[in-house]
């Protein structure tokens, strides 16, 4: 592995950061700190403020700071301490430079992979409390300009890529008559009405990889699966918003996500491989939301390849041949712990699985999730000279492919791989079952 020299370029300024921050008035910054520490926060957030002793335990958890020559500042307590610590010791009386280094920290140094929570001897959750900065940023409107960006794309479209109404159907129909080259009779139904599954994805993908729609409508007709996709708005699982400290904007995608879910009267939502959209649906929406659990099931799609696979709805002819190894999303596995099932399903697909170390549960995050990557270009270089370990953890496999069920983590490995000359190709689940799998003209 080559371990580039430091690109000395100087960083562009993030005008998200400039603009808000020079409109800051201390009244407003006061305010908006007591009104988001006093009524938005509570038990939980006493609780972690008073717990820590700053024994360090969570530090070698963190990539970051691994990365970074182990500068006590990347620690996580160490960017809790710049950030909300900080703010608390001043009673909020903090200005407008402090909030815009403040936001750089919770928006580009910490992923909110919450590997640090699993060695914190008290379980203090660090990724919860960059969350309550950003938070506080969003309300003053200091957030990174791309991923604001993005946030408004949800806002005005109901997806992150500005992708309109007739796109979206024109992509589904294009990939549907492709598909229709190897499977003459397939079929992507749109807005079926009680269709035992309805099949979500990430908007980058009907953008910049439709072949993953084609992929997954050829798994889901060669499998027999009774489905449909949305054609409205609300099609798109993603969720900026969760990351920029939205929360408003956040119930409302999710809202529009399940009330889809509902006009259709589907008995399941299937996901496609994203980690973070994954999360957005199971685990956040619904609290957002204020309810206690959301309405429909909900899975991952190496939940839906572990039953197909494990039902003979699907048959693998040949299996891949390429060596491989996997990277454990942290939502994925960390989150909802479906790093065996993933393991079991590549077993079954590929012949040669190299593991990676640490792994499961362990595993570095890719450096690209909890919105990091969307932070855009000013921190390209910052974000994969952040993660020298994963990169070095990678290599060590010696894997001619590197598969994560992940929209964000494929973006912040192939960044890793590029960077540091590592040759390895990535790849989604479904692009090897698809390649290895009994076609119906086969059977």
């Amino acid at each position: 592995m080559t371990n580039p020299s430091e690109n000395k370029k100087p960083m562009v300024l993030d005008e998200g950061l400039e603009k808000g921050a020079a409109k800051l008035t201390q009244d407003r910054i006061e305010k908006t700190i007591k009104q988001v520490l006093e009524g938005e926060t509570g038990a939980r957030f006493k609780a972690y403020v008073e717990t820590c002793v700053h024994c360090g335990l969570c530090s070698d958890a963190c990539h970051v700071y691994l990365s970074l020559d182990r500068d006590p500042k990347y620690s996580p307590a160490g960017k809790v301490k710049r950030t909300i610590g900080e703010i608390i010791k001043r009673n909020g009386k903090v200005d407008a430079q402090f909030i815009k280094e403040a936001s750089v920290v919770a928006s580009t140094e910490c992923n909110l992979c919450k590997r640090c929570a699993m060695y914190c001897p008290f379980g203090i959750d660090t990724a919860y409390m960059m969350l309550i900065v950003r938070r506080i940023c969003h309300k003053l409107g200091v957030t990174p300009l791309y991923i604001q960006d993005t946030a408004h794309s949800h806002a005005a479209t109901m997806n992150q890529m500005w992708v309109k109404e007739d796109e979206w159907i024109d992509t589904l129909q294009w990939q549907e008559e492709d598909a229709r080259e190897e499977i003459p009779n397939l079929r992507i139904p749109l807005d079926k009405v009680g269709a035992d599954i309805m099949y979500s994805v990430i908007a980058p993908e009907p953008k910049f990889q439709p072949h993953l729609i084609y992929d997954m409508a050829i798994i889901m007709n060669t499998a027999g699966i009774n489905w449909t996709m949305p054609s409205e708005p609300g099609w798109d699982n993603s969720d900026m918003a969760m990351f920029t400290g939205d929360n408003e904007l956040c119930a409302r995608l999710k809202k529009e996500h399940f009330d889809l879910a509902a006009r259709l009267k589907v008995k399941k939502i299937v996901m496609g491989e994203c980690g973070h959209a994954f999360r957005s649906v199971y685990d956040v929406g619904n609290r957002m939301l204020g309810w206690r659990m959301h309405p429909f099931n909900t899975i991952h799609a190496i939940e839906f390849y572990y039953d197909l696979l494990k039902t003979g709805k699907i048959k693998i002819r040949e299996k891949y041949k390429k060596s491989v190894t996997l990277h454990d999303p942290c939502n994925v596995s960390r989150g909802r712990g479906l790093h065996d099932k993933a393991r079991w399903v590549i077993n079954q697909i590929c012949e040669d699985f190299t593991e990676m170390y640490p792994n499961r549960e362990h595993n570095y995050c890719c450096n690209a999730g909890g919105g990091v990557v969307n932070c855009g270009p000013p921190y390209k270089i910052k974000r994969v000279t952040s993660n020298r370990v994963k990169a070095e953890q990678v290599a060590k496999t010696g894997a001619e492919i590197l598969i994560t069920p992940c929209h964000n983590c494929h973006s912040g490995m192939d960044d890793i791989l590029a960077y540091y000359n590592i040759e390895m190709h990535t790849k989604f689940i479904c692009e090897i079952i698809n390649e290895v799998m009994v076609k119906p003209e086969e059977a």
